[in-house]
């Protein structure tokens, strides 16, 4: 007579207990992978990695028999899952809406922005940039880099323009007679989604010393991890970069294409192999390992090389 799958595992020296348990992380782990890759934002990240602390907190409280505490750790959960929904909801309809289609694998993938014939597009970009630089007209230029920005992080969406990229677009928008030119210009792709964008300032006591242009692009990049902005100064013609906060100036044209190509140029696309199943273990236990790291604020292993 065949044993049943619990007296199998009994055999094998699982619990059922433990076996339960093993599956709960693993599943948990695997929802809020999924939720990371969805959001991809630092801002929201530390609101998820805060949500996350509060229901370890609520469930610690629980086990160590603090009933109070832990009555209002589970409303403070409740009420923050509320607020998060309300916050993210383009992010959790997308979600839902992979989900809906049985889209299982992309929900594991990073988000990606394709960027057709990149090479021609940085050059319209650089090229625009050069002849701003050395008119001394101002400019603030958006790139996405891994994924699309919500006009949640704008503080004025600016004008829809859905056009391809051009040099001469570019230049036309900020020229000072325009009414665009003081806002900012957003390139997905090869497309410019929108102009006269107004973005939120940095409030960095180093940033104050600078132009509005450059604290803009150092405020959206400190809220958007998946931008970049090149900045062209109105009084100097100086070239600027702007990444996760930090304005790397001034820069020379050749220095700029070469940081854009690193940033912007698409991956080589691989084809796709069913990974054998000690592969699949080995990426799930290494996205894991990275998850947790990441979540904790812990520096990752590369990182730790490096040092």
């Amino acid at each position: 007579m065949r044993d049943s799958p619990k007296q199998w595992l009994t055999n094998l020296g699982w619990s059922q207990s433990l076996l339960l348990g093993t599956l709960d992380i693993v599943l948990v782990l695997a929802l809020t992978y999924m939720i990371l890759v969805i959001i991809s934002e630092r801002r929201t990240l530390w609101m998820v990695r805060g949500f996350i602390i509060l229901m370890l907190a609520s469930a610690i409280s629980g086990r160590m028999g603090l009933p109070l505490l832990n009555f209002v750790l589970e409303k403070l959960v409740i009420g923050c899952a509320v607020a998060m929904a309300v916050a993210l909801q383009s992010e959790f309809r997308r979600f839902l809406e992979q989900v809906g289609r049985g889209e299982f694998q992309q929900l594991f993938k990073p988000s990606s922005l394709t960027i057709p014939k990149s090479d021609s597009v940085i050059d319209e970009i650089v090229d625009a940039v050069k002849e701003l630089s050395k008119n001394r007209i101002g400019a603030l230029l958006i790139l996405e880099t891994t994924g699309p920005i919500h006009e949640r992080d704008f503080s004025v969406p600016g004008v829809k323009l859905n056009a391809d990229v051009s040099k001469e677009l570019i230049q036309t928008i900020f020229q000072p007679k325009t009414l665009l030119h003081d806002g900012a210009t957003l390139i997905r792709g090869s497309r410019i989604v929108s102009s006269g964008i107004i973005l939120p300032l940095s409030g960095r006591t180093a940033s104050r010393q600078l132009g509005t242009r450059h604290r803009a692009a150092m405020g959206i990049t400190e809220r958007v991890e998946n931008c970049i902005c090149v900045v062209v100064s109105e009084e100097t013609g100086s070239i600027s970069l702007a990444e996760r906060g930090t304005l790397n100036r001034p820069l020379t044209i050749r220095t700029l294409k070469e940081s854009l190509e690193a940033r912007l140029s698409p991956t080589v696309d691989r084809e796709a192999v069913a990974p054998s199943l000690l592969g699949l273990g080995r990426q799930m236990g290494s996205k894991a390992i990275g998850l947790v790291s990441r979540l904790l604020g812990l520096p990752s292993t590369a990182s730790r090389n490096k040092k």
